[in-house]
């Protein structure tokens, strides 16, 4: 059977949405080591390239490793460093929720590369998509109350976290559209399938 043009266009997303899930899952590993290098100012222009040089490779593993060890964690909880570990934490969740995501979309591409894309589980999965959002929303929305009350000044407004909260609301509200209009799509297309 000749793939139609939408399902050759679902192959190549496909890949590049299992490209970008791979990519997510590696990043968020480094995720409280680059929080805690960026924090204490460490961070300049040629970090990175000196990092990654052959005899820092050994230190930049060790140090990622260790940046996930609670007790370092309560270590900057208790020196009332609270930066580091709420900017750590707001980067995982967002890299979880968008893993999540990635991995939903992997799925609606894979019910229209079966060339079946009207299916409860679509539903599902972009309802879960929205949950997501909404989880990234809610996230950006907290750290952007934290960031009034530890920098006592409306400069958070002016942050990345601003935008993700109304961005995220809508990408969640149009999720939640996408999975009403697979709901009754296949509620339709079982109804079709009965009568015939």
């Amino acid at each position: 059977m000749e793939r139609t043009s939408v399902q050759k266009l679902a192959r190549a997303l496909r890949v590049m949405v299992m490209v970008v899930f791979v990519c997510n899952l590696i990043t968020l590993f480094f995720v409280p080591a680059l929080a805690a290098m960026f924090t204490e100012n460490r961070w300049d222009g040629q970090t990175m390239a000196r990092l990654l040089t052959g005899e820092r490779i050994g230190f930049w593993m060790s140090f990622t490793i260790h940046s996930w060890n609670p007790v370092i964690w309560m270590l900057a909880l208790t020196a009332d460093d609270l930066y580091w570990p709420v900017l750590s934490l707001f980067l995982l969740s967002c890299g979880v929720c968008t893993a999540v995501i990635l991995w939903q979309g992997r799925r609606v591409l894979d019910t229209i590369l079966k060339g079946d894309p009207f299916v409860m589980d679509n539903a599902k999965s972009m309802k879960t998509a929205a949950m997501c959002c909404f989880a990234i929303s809610g996230a950006a929305l907290a750290r952007l109350a934290w960031g009034f009350a530890y920098y006592r000044s409306i400069a958070p407004l002016l942050t990345y976290n601003a935008l993700f909260v109304p961005i995220f609301l809508m990408g969640g509200l149009l999720f939640l559209v996408m999975s009403a209009l697979f709901r009754q799509a296949a509620g339709i297309k079982a109804e079709n399938d009965l009568t015939i």
